[in-house]
């Protein structure tokens, strides 16, 4: 069976912004709602490394999880605030994920969260070879860090950002050639990048199979997974709209079993619903569909 989580930043950033929901009632909830844990937004209000610099104050958010039974799947790195793609030098986003490193250490974090920072307008002000090159070789320094530490490093694609066509992320892949490197699988991203060909730069490029046939070309290069579905729509105009399961238009009967044999470092299982405006008051609902997949699929 697999592990189930929730991404936390659901809870902090778009509709929640103004109002998000206070860490310690996120934990308890979600212990009330018995997941096994919880994939951490590494960015205010919740435990984040720039507010809890101490190894003291990182154990203690460790023991109050551990009391309630709640385990990290992973962790979202704030890098946003960072360049990379339109960067000459990238020592400071490469510092910045570092910092991030050792925060999964402390916490007993084992994967963490990466994604090319930019939108692919990005393209308008540097050319694809210098991006491709930039994002690769940094990332490769990234993967050597993450390996010191006993990381892996998952690349989240999507729409909103640079690179969002099935080529690219083969090719970033084959480029970035690191062992504990890989793709993160939003089925909501993968429909919209397989499927739709969101903000796809150029000449559109999609799959006649959509998020299941991009799924099983990159068997063997997933290493994360998020889970929610999808109703071919972007939110605000720039990265997926993510919709509560059976909302949308995903067939997790074809999906649920082709995530299951994955060959993957961990058994998480991570819903995530970013920017849905009711993604507190509908978590249950989604844990419980989550749970039906598990038990049909999960092994």
């Amino acid at each position: 069976m697999k592990y189930i989580s929730i991404g936390s930043w659901a809870y902090s950033i778009g509709p929640y912004a103004k109002n998000p929901i206070a860490w310690d009632t996120v934990c308890q909830t979600l212990a009330d709602y018995r997941f096994d844990g919880i994939e951490l937004g590494g960015f205010k209000p919740h435990p984040n490394p720039d507010d809890l610099p101490a190894k003291e104050q990182r154990q203690e958010v460790v023991e109050k999880m551990n009391k309630l039974g709640l385990g990290f799947s992973g962790l979202a790195a704030n890098l946003w605030g960072e360049k990379l793609i339109n960067a000459t030098d990238t020592e400071k986003y490469y510092r910045e994920f570092v910092k991030n490193a050792d925060f999964c250490v402390d916490l007993g974090i084992k994967t963490i969260r990466v994604d090319s920072v930019q939108p692919p307008t990005i393209f308008d002000e540097v050319d694809y070879d210098t991006a491709f090159k930039r994002v690769t070789q940094t990332w490769q320094r990234c993967c050597g860090a993450a390996a010191d530490r006993g990381l892996n490093v998952t690349w989240e694609f999507e729409p909103g950002f640079a690179f969002n066509k099935p080529s690219d992320i083969f090719r970033i892949l084959e480029a970035v050639d690191r062992s504990n490197f890989g793709v993160l699988f939003d089925t909501c991203h993968a429909q919209m990048v397989a499927h739709v060909g969101a903000r796809q730069p150029g000449r559109k490029e999609t799959l006649p199979g959509g998020a299941l046939e991009l799924l099983n070309r990159l068997d063997g290069k997933v290493n994360h997974v998020h889970m929610i579905d999808s109703d071919n729509t972007l939110h605000d105009e720039e990265t997926s709209t993510h919709v509560p399961f059976g909302d949308g238009v995903l067939n997790f009967d074809q999906l649920g079993p082709a995530l299951a044999k994955l060959d993957m470092p961990h058994d998480w299982w991570t819903i995530d619903l970013c920017f849905f405006p009711d993604a507190w008051p509908i978590t249950k609902r989604c844990k419980d569909f989550v749970d039906q997949l598990n038990q049909k699929y999960g092994g």
